[in-house]
């Protein structure tokens, strides 16, 4: 099931969670992600992305906004708890922007 979520959407609408315009998208960084999505056939989830490697929800939604990689929310069961795994996958047009 795919869905875009709160910070994405706002993303899209031009405005960040907190009702400030969106930062543009260093390009390094987003670089940086697109090249660890492109690594993995599975995508990362949010949570990973945000904590072990160091990037902010507004970059990530940005991405997401722009075509560059999905959102996918996953509904799983895991030690008998029901969670929510948001996970973010490339797209086609992401792979094409690290090829050129």
């Amino acid at each position: 099931m795919r869905s875009v979520n709160n910070s994405a959407a706002s993303a899209c609408r031009g405005r960040r969670d907190n009702g400030e315009p969106p930062r543009r998208l260093n390009p390094a960084h987003r670089r940086r992600a697109l090249e660890l999505l492109a690594s993995s056939p599975h995508g990362a989830t949010k949570k990973l992305l945000e904590v072990a490697h160091g990037f902010d929800t507004d970059m990530i939604a940005g991405l997401v906004c722009a075509g560059l990689a999905a959102e996918e929310r996953d509904v799983m069961t895991a030690g008998g708890k029901t969670i929510e795994v948001v996970r973010i996958r490339i797209t086609e047009a992401g792979r094409k922007a690290i090829e050129g």
